[in-house]
């Protein structure tokens, strides 16, 4: 039950959901091209299993560098030392990586592409880099936290772009193919985007929540480097940015007969955002800037399952 609550599994599931609903989406595409189903496929299936190990992984190494700050920070919530040993927690971590980085050769191999060893590659390096060492720098580690994010939905735009355009790159994906294939990346790239700008928020104001134990470490991000007001401000601003990718995905999507049904969680969306806004600024206790990091992941979730929401309700 520790290890479980080691991975978090309602992160992983956030994940699993977003990566089969965009699939799921894109599936209609695809079977009007190829005439079958992608997303239960044995590749696809493979690819949401080793995107969850290496987000297993980072949520293990995450812990195992952050036992000290964790003892005053969260000391209610800490696994490793108490209910877990360290070795073990290693050996986890490297256990996952090394099974998802495996199925990533074989991917690569099945598709001819470096693609997705890259990916995996560049994946477990930052995630390891980021817990050692920039999740304690200035703005830096906040930026790699949400750029991984954002590649969720991406990789998924690019594995449907690969099987419908039969193009296996080296690495660099795209080809000028036709208006299909420019709407899976381009719904991807906005899904993309609109989660790395709210992850990259919520890290801001989770640093604000960490900040006396990240003080402890001698850490430099935002909120001990600059005033809360500042940071406020800067995280005010990430969250109005996914607003406008919403706005993109609404014209891209405009040659379908858009209803007002067809928006909804868009909406409920842009309410959590606005009341995570609302929330930030009358924070002063760290279990009101706890509340309001859970309202963007709310956000973030209401936004992700569009696509599912879109393909069994609207």
């Amino acid at each position: 039950m520790h290890f479980l609550k080691l991975l978090r599994p309602i992160n992983l599931l956030i994940i699993a959901a977003t990566m089969f609903g965009l699939a799921a989406y894109f599936d209609e595409y695809f079977v009007q091209f190829e005439g079958s189903s992608l997303i239960f496929s044995h590749t696809f299936i493979l690819l949401v299993f080793s995107t969850l190990l290496i987000a297993g992984a980072g949520n293990i190494i995450n812990d195992y560098f952050d036992v000290v700050a964790d003892r005053i920070n969260r000391p209610d919530k800490l696994i490793i030392d108490k209910h877990i040993k360290r070795r073990w927690a290693i050996v986890a971590h490297w256990a996952f990586n090394i099974i998802a980085f495996l199925i990533a050769i074989y991917l690569s191999i099945y598709y001819q592409s470096f693609w997705y060893v890259f990916v995996h590659l560049v994946s477990i390096n930052i995630l390891w880099f980021y817990s050692s060492y920039f999740k304690r720098t200035k703005v830096l580690g906040n930026l790699l936290i949400a750029l991984l994010t954002a590649l969720v939905p991406f990789l998924v735009g690019i594995f449907y772009q690969h099987e419908l355009s039969g193009n296996h790159a080296f690495i660099y994906p795209f080809e000028p193919l036709g208006s299909t294939h420019y709407l899976i990346l381009y719904i991807a790239l906005c899904f993309g985007f609109f989660a790395f700008f709210l992850n990259l928020a919520r890290e801001i104001i989770k640093d604000i929540e960490d900040k006396k134990g990240d003080k402890e470490l001698h850490a430099h991000t935002l909120p001990l480097t600059v005033s809360i007001k500042k940071t406020k401000l800067i995280s005010t601003f990430i969250l109005v940015i996914p607003a406008f990718f919403s706005c993109m995905l609404y014209f891209i999507l405009s040659s379908i007969q858009i209803k007002f049904i067809d928006v909804i969680p868009l909406l409920i969306s842009a309410l959590f955002v606005v009341l995570s806004i609302i929330w930030l600024w009358k924070a002063e206790q760290k279990s009101n800037y706890h509340n309001t990091h859970l309202l963007i992941k709310a956000a973030m979730i209401f936004g992700l399952i569009t696509p599912l929401y879109w393909l069994f309700i609207a």
